[in-house]
């Protein structure tokens, strides 16, 4: 070949784009050889291209060059494409033709409890009640700053019964908890008095309950790790090629969850994992690489939905990521034909079937699977109980894989506490705007107005009235409010398979601009050009329902509207009330999960395995009764309770969040208290960077917080139960008054005259300040040495 050569550019394009340039080639007389990474890559690429119309062969291994006007695919691979103009050759490579998008990313690991995970999703308001380890249920006044010697610090301000009052630092939020009780917010909750005894009695009784429980939940335990299970083995290679196969790049969150999911499946015993992740998070994505995982082992999958319209969706959605792979999909739903239903009977007992989506119809007695292998749950909460218990004969030594945006307080419940694994995507794709949310008294005139701004932007609407029995006289209402401008469908639960397909198909295709529709809509359906929501009595509707119905808009990179309405002068219930203004207040990313906490404050925590325990869940609050849980079932296991150390710290510097650096309240609540509970240098460094990278270079209040943080992790090590500063002295109470490190910390050079004991009913040190502006590096220093680490020097 000659050396004169022109580099190509990758292309990255479409299908069409890359048929307009190998036509382009073939109209010059140029040949094209397309390096592909594998023979299988390139047998894909030849079918997509024939179905586009270019004659093309494969050449594999490699023997000759392409002829004039002729495409060749062949193995191979080069960093980037070469145009030879004299010898008319043009070598192409599948990664220019087939944009890949971002390079993949490796997942994050993440240690965290399941309680953890959940913890920064419960925001504080003026009036919450709260749960003090120490004093129990009072509720929040406030976040007040006080100027103590000199310094202005943050507190948070707690009323307890009758008059009295507590002042927490800041420092110490990780103490405080919102207060979650099991009967829901129409339970009456009485407030502890500080000084009193009640609140020590209330835990022990709560104690006892929680070690009766224990014992029932390690037989739950011991029967689910006795349970054979099938240990999928490691990734194929057409996993991986599944994998690149996707178009967009993937969250970190997504790929931590993917790990999560492949290393139950890899396990000997059944996996049973919620993955949470607000609507349109790329929930179906990662439950498709699972299913994926499954049938590349000889496995069947199956997906379970609650309702058609949504089996048909996952149905395209999985020909379309499955396409040129040898997994065979079928449909299960009302929408299919008798003979047709009957054909997939047949290849799920055979074998022939690898991949079923469908509804509740899976549940059915004649439904007998070959050798099912993963079982995967849509939207839990939209299962009746009967329902529920058909899920569990079916997934009996199945793994199951349960999705879920907003998942309901049992549920939710359950995963927290330990019984249930769980994963969460808690990042938004690119590009994708929350939904702006209002809630109003229902008026035909900003109705109207409303639906004719996304038309006039070339979008569509969907207008929600959830009785069948008058939707058709409300789409006539539309109709005429609108003069006949759009064109306004109809579509129910009650409607015959063909025309409810034939709407969905018309709104799909964008020839329907308003649909007027009832709750059919609730579940993974994905228009994105659907671009405003009207909601008829929303006050009628739950909480993770209005957020799943929201969930419907916003699915593009266009601003989408959401308008939820009530009746004219209705007086809402306080429940009711209480739903709109979470919906509202929620709107932002990641509002499923704060959607399910609000709903477990609501409706209550519910109970674990018996109605019996609910009572002392109110007692003590839900954060409270897990903790006394999972450290009686520690005990019952014969496992030692890991003791948190813990050390109060009440020191004369400014350590506070500025408004300014933090201006949203409930953000700057929720960094306090993630900063509280900071133990170790390695999770100071994780929060320092999240910090920088959401809102700059820390200020020194900021810095300091963490410090005091750490001082705490450190002193509560070393056995230092409280640290306070007055008067220009540091106070140290430990628990164990060592008079042999007492003297040798006497004996240091820079304690002598500066050191003294004080006598009172706990015996505490007290240390001179040298220096006031290093009054967290003394406290420090001093607690290392208590420890013993630096003591002989």
């Amino acid at each position: 070949l000659p050396i004169t050569a022109k580099q190509l550019p990758g292309y990255g394009g479409s299908m069409e784009t890359v048929v307009s340039d190998l036509t382009h080639y073939q109209k010059m007389e140029f040949g094209s050889l397309v390096l592909c990474g594998t023979r299988r890559r390139a047998e894909l690429l030849q079918q997509m291209l024939r179905e586009k119309g270019l004659s093309c062969f494969l050449c594999i291994p490699l023997t000759t060059l392409p002829k004039p006007g002729q495409i060749l695919l062949a193995e191979g691979s080069l960093p980037f494409g070469m145009e030879y103009p004299l010898s008319k050759l043009a070598v192409l490579t599948e990664g220019q033709l087939i944009a890949k998008g971002e390079p993949r990313r490796k997942a994050k690991k993440s240690g965290s409890t399941n309680r953890q995970k959940l913890n920064s999703f419960t925001d504080l308001s003026p009036g919450d009640l709260v749960v003090h380890e120490n004093y129990g249920i009072g509720r929040f006044v406030a976040m007040e700053q006080i100027k103590v010697d000199g310094a202005v610090k943050d507190y948070i301000k707690i009323a307890y019964q009758g008059s009295d009052t507590l002042f927490v630092p800041a420092t110490q939020l990780d103490l405080v908890s919102k207060y979650i009780g099991g009967g829901g917010e129409d339970a009456n909750v009485k407030l502890n008095k500080i000084g009193s005894d009640a609140w020590q009695k209330t835990k022990a009784k709560a104690r006892k309950a929680a070690k009766d429980m224990a014992g029932e939940l390690i037989q739950l335990y011991a029967a689910r790790k006795r349970q054979p299970g099938y240990p999928f083995a490691a990734d194929a290679p057409w996993q991986k090629e599944f994998e690149d196969n996707f178009p967009y790049p993937e969250t970190d969150d997504q790929l931590r969850c993917i790990a999560d999911i492949k290393r139950d499946m890899e396990a000997p015993t059944p996996m049973d994992r919620l993955l949470c992740g607000d609507v349109g998070f790329g929930k179906t994505e990662v439950a498709l690489r699972a299913v994926m995982k499954c049938v590349m082992d000889g496995k069947q999958a199956a997906i379970l939905v609650p309702t058609t319209v949504l089996a048909q969706q996952h149905y395209q959605t999985a020909l379309q990521r499955f396409f040129g792979f040898p997994v065979d999909i079928q449909v299960m739903s009302r929408f299919r034909s008798g003979a047709a239903a009957t054909k997939t009977l047949s290849d799920l007992a055979t074998g022939k079937c690898d991949l079923v989506i469908g509804t509740h119809r899976l549940l059915s007695k004649d439904v007998q699977f070959k050798n099912l292998g993963l079982l995967v749950v849509d939207e839990e909460q939209r299962f009746g109980v009967t329902h529920k218990e058909h899920i569990k004969e079916l997934s009996r030594g199945v793994d199951v894989l349960t999705l879920s945006a907003t998942p309901i307080p049992r549920t939710l419940n359950m995963a927290m506490s330990g019984i249930r694994d769980m994963s969460t995507i808690e990042e938004p794709p690119e590009d994708r705007l929350p939904v702006q949310t209002f809630v109003m008294e229902h008026d035909w005139g900003i109705v109207a107005d409303a639906i004719r701004r996304e038309i006039q932007r070339g979008g569509q609407v969907y207008y929600l009235h959830n009785r069948v029995e008058d939707i058709e006289r409300t789409a006539k209402k539309l109709a005429d409010l609108l003069e006949g401008e759009v064109s306004i469908g109809v579509a129910h639960g009650k409607m015959d398979k063909n025309m409810l397909a034939s709407v969905m198909d018309s709104v799909s295709s964008g020839e329907t601009q308003v649909l007027v529709c009832t709750t059919i809509i609730e579940t993974g359906i994905d228009i994105p050009n659907v671009n405003t929501l009207i909601i008829e009595d929303a006050d009628h509707l739950g909480l993770a329902q209005l957020h799943q119905i929201r969930g419907r808009v916003g699915r593009s990179t266009r601003r989408a509207s959401a308008y939820l309405t009530f009746r004219r002068d209705k007086v809402l219930t306080e429940i009711a009330e209480k739903r709109l203004n979470a919906i509202r207040d929620f709107a932002q990313f990641g509002s499923g999960f704060k959607i399910a906490m609000r709903d477990l404050e609501i409706r209550g925590a519910g109970n674990l395995l018996g109605a019996e325990q609910s009572g002392h869940m109110i007692d003590v609050g839900y954060d409270m009764y897990m903790k006394l849980l999972s450290e009686a079932v520690l005990e019952a296991r014969g496992i030692p309770v890991p003791q948190r150390a813990d050390c109060s710290a009440d020191l004369a510097v400014a350590a506070n969040i500025p408004d300014r650096y933090i201006p949203s309240s409930e953000q700057r609540m929720d960094i306090y208290r993630r900063i509280a509970l900071i133990r170790t240098e390695a999770e100071a460094d994780d929060l320092t960077d999240e910090l920088i990278d959401r809102f700059g270079d820390p200020p020194p209040g900021v810095n300091a917080l963490i410090h005091v943080a750490l001082l705490r992790g450190e002193a509560g090590k070393a056995g230092i139960t409280d640290i306070s500063q007055k008067q220009g002295y540091l106070r140290f109470t430990v628990e164990d008054f060592n008079m042999e490190r007492v003297s040798a910390l006497y004996a240091m050079p820079e304690y002598k005259g500066r050191l003294r004991v004080e006598a009172g009913s706990k015996p505490c040190l007290s240390l001179r300040i040298k220096n006031k502006n290093r009054v967290i590096d003394e406290a420090r220093r001093f607690t290392a040495l208590w420890a013993g680490e630096q003591i002989a020097n």
